[in-house]
């Protein structure tokens, strides 16, 4: 069954004149003849009867009639949103984010992506690094921001910035006195412990396995919480330089070894994007992101 014999049979059920449906469809009177008799011959019997110049439905035709026009309404329907989709006048992105990087850098592309798709449906997935590369993997996210060290080779890392490890602490801490923090200074301060914070990794991959005995006093996967203790004075932690929520906390370098993480905009190699996500991908990587300085 085809569209333009609906379209032919939708006419002639409006019109009861094949001179006048086949001119609504732009096609000569014996090509609609041919296109109901196809039609009917599919259908398996006669929907349209003329009896003394003039033409009726038949009872098939009445009993089609409805069904033929809600296929057809159907089919303009989803042409127009593939239209709009391919037009990104309705669209949705689903982003995965690291939930270790700081909101505050990304809220001015998520503006100006918006401002370029005003209708965009934007799905913001946030967790620890290795469980955003498996939803990715498992198709459910279009694209990821995440800060490791290293992806699977199924995966295609694109740079953005990168950022240093900084130690954060309240204000009056005796660290505030100091231009930069070794890691082990850190021994012996009461520590709270980011329990989705991947430094650990880069650690190792400067200088080895990570045995430095942390004072651990609390730990969180969630980072408010570990930067309210912060200023609450009950405790310092490592974490990356931008991530910092409260103006107030204090932090100092890191250094011996100097740590830096990388983040990324990351994607399955070879999988085929929506043109919204292809658009995010390209301002991702127009956007002047500037390395934070050590």
């Amino acid at each position: 069954m085809e569209l333009s014999q609906i379209r032919c049979f939708l006419a002639l059920a409006e019109t009861l004149n094949f001179t006048r449906a086949a001119e609504q469809c732009g096609v000569s009177q014996p090509s609609l003849s041919r296109a109901i008799k196809a039609l009917e011959t599919e259908l398996g019997g006669e929907l349209v009867r003329r009896e003394r110049g003039r033409s009726h439905l038949t009872e098939l035709g009445r009993m089609v009639l409805p069904r033929l026009e809600q296929a057809l309404s159907l089919t303009d329907t989803v042409k127009a949103e593939a239209i709009d989709f391919s037009k990104m006048t309705t669209a949705t992105l689903t982003l995965g984010v690291m939930c270790t990087i700081g909101p505050h850098r990304m809220i001015a592309l998520v503006d100006h992506l918006t401002r370029r798709v005003p209708q965009l449906e934007l799905r913001l997935r946030d967790a620890p690094a290795e469980r955003v590369v498996a939803m990715l993997l498992a198709g459910e996210l279009d694209v990821a921001l995440v800060g490791l060290p290293s992806y699977p080779e199924e995966l295609e890392a694109h740079a953005l910035y990168s950022e240093p490890y900084v130690v954060a602490f309240a204000p009056g801490h005796r660290f505030e006195r100091a231009e930069s923090v070794t890691w082990a200074d850190l021994a012996g301060e009461r520590y709270l412990e980011r329990l989705n914070c991947e430094y650990t990794m880069y650690f190792e991959e400067a200088a080895g396995p990570f045995d430095i005995d942390l004072d651990v006093r609390y730990a969180s996967e969630h980072e408010d919480w570990i930067q309210a203790m912060i200023l609450a004075g009950l405790g310092c932690a490592c974490m990356p330089q931008f991530l910092p929520l409260y103006p107030a906390i204090r932090t100092r370098p890191l250094i011996e070894p100097r740590l830096r993480r990388t983040i990324s905009l990351v994607s399955v190699r070879g999988r085929r994007h929506a043109p919204v996500v292809d658009l995010f991908c390209r301002l991702c990587r127009s956007v002047k992101w500037g390395d934070s300085a050590d």
